[in-house]
C-alpha cells in the first residue's frame, strides 16, 4: 500500500547511522518482521527512485494533543552511503515522505522450542530487532552482532531490553571481542543440547559464513538479503539473486524483493561452494 507518512523523530544513533520513527496507516501493524518499505526520499526528480529499508520495529504513540488516541509508528534504521540517505538525514519532525509498503516475504518464526540465534552486522541489524521481539515472547534468544567498529554496533541496549542475551565482536576489538562474529556463533553452537535455528542479516560476506557453518551443521538458516531495489515489487527484476542450482547453462535466479527478501539459506547459491 502507498502511503504518506509524518516524520515524528530522526535521530543519529550512531556515526553514520539514523533510526526513524514516522506514522503509519493501521494496516502496517500486521507487517512480519523481515518485511521492508520503498520510500521516496523527496518530490523531486533527483534523487528519482526509492530506497528501501527494513522496519525495525512497529509500535504505537499517542498525539500530544488533547484526548487524542493511540496511533501506529513504524521505525527504520538505516546508514547514509549517498545521496538519498544524506538526504533523508537531513528531515526533522512533521516532514512528509511517500512510503510503499509493508512489502517481501519476512521471516518463518519456526517453532518455540528451538533456540533461536540471530546475527547481524551493522544496518543488518534493522529487520532483526522486530524479530528478536516477536521471537522473545516464547523462546530462548541470542543474538550475534559483529562489525568493523563499535559504532557498527546498533541498538544492543534495545535488544537486552527484550531479555535477549547478546554478543559482540568488532575487527579492530573496539568494542567485545576482536575478530569475526561468526566465532563466538561457533562457540554456541558447539555448547547447544538441542535444536536451533540460524536468522541473518548483513553483508554477503557474513552471511555466506553463516550459511556454510549452517549447512555444515544441519540447521535451519534463514537469511536477509540487502538487495538494490528499483521497484520493490518485481517488476524490474533488478534485484534477482542466484539460486542454488544457478550455473552459466542453467540460470536459477530469485528476485530478492517479491520472493524475498527472506530466504531459507539451502534455496541461494554461495560463494565457494556447490
Amino acid at each position: 500500500m502507498q502511503f504518506t507518512a509524518m516524520i515524528l523523530s530522526n535521530v543519529e544513533v550512531s556515526p553514520g547511522y539514523w533510526r526513524m520513527r514516522m506514522t503509519a496507516p493501521p494496516e502496517c501493524a500486521a507487517s512480519r518482521p523481515g518485511q521492508f518499505v520503498m520510500v521516496r526520499v523527496n518530490g523531486a526528480i533527483d534523487p528519482l527512485l526509492r530506497r528501501p529499508f527494513g522496519i525495525f520495529d512497529i509500535g504505537t504513540y499517542t498525539p500530544a494533543q488533547s484526548g487524542a488516541i493511540p496511533q501506529p509508528y513504524l521505525e527504520m534504521l538505516y546508514r547514509v552511503v549517498g545521496k538519498g540517505t544524506a538526504m533523508l538525514s537531513t528531515l526533522h519532525g512533521s516532514d512528509l515522505l511517500d512510503v510503499l509498503g509493508p512489502l517481501g516475504k519476512g521471516f518463518d518464526l519456526g517453532s518455540p522450542a528451538e533456540e533461536k540465534l540471530i546475527v547481524g552486522g551493522g544496518v543488518g541489524l534493522a529487520p532483526l530487532y522486530l524479530l528478536a521481539k516477536e521471537l522473545a515472547q516464547g523462546s530462548e534468544v541470542r543474538l550475534f552482532a559483529g562489525g568493523k567498529t563499535r559504532d557498527d554496533i546498533l541498538c544492543i541496549t534495545e535488544f537486552e531490553r527484550l531479555g535477549v542475551e547478546c554478543y559482540t565482536a568488532t575487527e579492530d576489538g573496539s568494542l567485545g571481542e576482536c575478530g569475526l562474529v561468526t566465532e563466538a556463533l561457533l562457540r554456541r553452537l558447539d555448547q547447544l543440547q538441542g535444536g536451533a535455528t540460524i536468522y541473518a542479516c548483513g553483508p554477503h560476506g557474513m552471511l555466506n559464513a553463516v550459511a556454510g557453518i549452517a549447512a555444515e551443521r544441519g540447521i535451519p538458516c534463514q537469511v536477509s538479503l540487502e538487495g538494490y531495489m528499483a521497484c520493490g515489487v518485481g517488476a524490474c527484476l533488478g534485484c534477482v539473486a542466484p539460486g542454488h542450482s544457478h550455473s552459466p547453462d542453467t540460470p536459477d535466479f530469485r528476485c530478492v524483493c517479491t520472493e524475498g527478501p527472506v530466504f531459507e539459506s539451502g534455496e541461494l547459491k554461495w560463494r565457494d561452494r556447490p
